[in-house]
């Protein structure tokens, strides 16, 4: 079984897991782009039995362009958003692709929220698209 180790850029909050995501994903809503300041989220999905989370960790809620509520967990002395929890999926974990330093992870399968989609980015051949309509 493969063991992968998530963390945050100090290592005060890290994550073991244990398996393979159950999804890869990214995310070009506008409220990604303002978490993370680049224009696409990367996330990878774990049950949140394979997740062991050692370290501290500040939380911040916000409602998401779903509806649903999300909330991050972040290192409360470097900053970096190392995972959260979702209402569209909450038995997941969400985990930030880039905190586990591998340039080997396991590529994006689906990409999210198009319509906010940064023109000049351009997506794998054969990735699909999902467009996911605002709820209001």
């Amino acid at each position: 079984m493969t063991t992968r180790r998530a963390a945050c850029s100090c290592g005060q909050l890290s994550l073991t897991i244990e398996g393979e995501p159950a999804r890869v994903s990214m995310c070009h809503c506008l409220e990604c782009q303002r978490r993370t300041g680049a224009v696409i989220s990367n996330q990878a999905r774990f049950l949140r039995e394979q997740v062991a989370v050692a370290g501290n960790a500040t939380a911040w809620s916000r409602t998401a362009d779903s509806g649903n509520q999300v909330t991050f967990r972040f290192c409360p002395a470097c900053g970096s958003t190392v995972y959260w929890e979702s209402g569209s999926f909450p038995e997941y974990f969400a985990v930030a692709i880039g905190s586990f330093a591998d340039p080997a992870f396991p590529p994006p399968a689906i990409a999210v929220w198009e319509e906010t989609r940064h023109p000049w980015v351009s997506l794998p051949a054969d990735t699909p698209a999902k467009r996911v309509p605002k709820q209001g």
